[in-house]
């Protein structure tokens, strides 16, 4: 497998830091120079992940001022490469899942606001569970526009979103 550049880790745990709530919706990150410190990076890779991050919409920059957590749609990046698999490769635990949804139904007015689409256009559904070893730690709800994820199946959810 392919090693991420080192923009797209500090990107990603940026994304993290956001999903977590550490960066609320509206405050300011920390400064360039404060990135560069506790990534141990240089300038231009701290401007690579911010500018990769403002160009997905999750970050605002306002000149003078600083990089802001924008208020968006969704904070998670299901193309993200960071699967379930690699997050807890440090325990040296088996990690598997069990599909036990998957359908697909139409958009319910409150469901297609937050999924930014028509109500009744088609999405999926899909719920399963995630285990490491043989013990079950999480279950997971998703849903997916149709017409953005047209190729996804039963296997690919079964093994991870994150790699087909």
């Amino acid at each position: 497998m392919a090693r991420l550049p080192m923009y797209r880790k500090i990107a990603d745990e940026i994304r993290e830091k956001i999903s977590s709530g550490e960066y609320k919706v509206g405050e300011a990150l920390p400064t360039e120079a404060q990135l560069r410190e506790e990534f141990s990076v240089s300038r231009v890779t701290v401007r690579q992940a911010l500018k990769l991050l403002i160009e997905n919409d999750e970050l605002e920059s306002v000149q003078g001022s600083g990089t802001y957590v924008k208020e968006n749609k969704v904070n998670y990046d299901i193309y993200q490469q960071s699967s379930f698999d690699e997050k807890w490769a440090h325990l040296d635990v088996k990690t598997h899942s069990d599909v036990i949804a998957f359908e697909i139904s139409t958009a319910s007015i409150t469901m297609a606001e937050h999924l930014d689409i028509s109500e009744g256009d088609k999405i999926f559904y899909v719920k399963r569970v995630r285990y490491l070893d043989d013990n079950p730690i999480t279950v997971e709800e998703t849903w997916l526009p149709l017409a953005l994820f047209p190729d996804l199946s039963y296997q690919t959810m079964q093994g991870s979103k994150y790699h087909s």
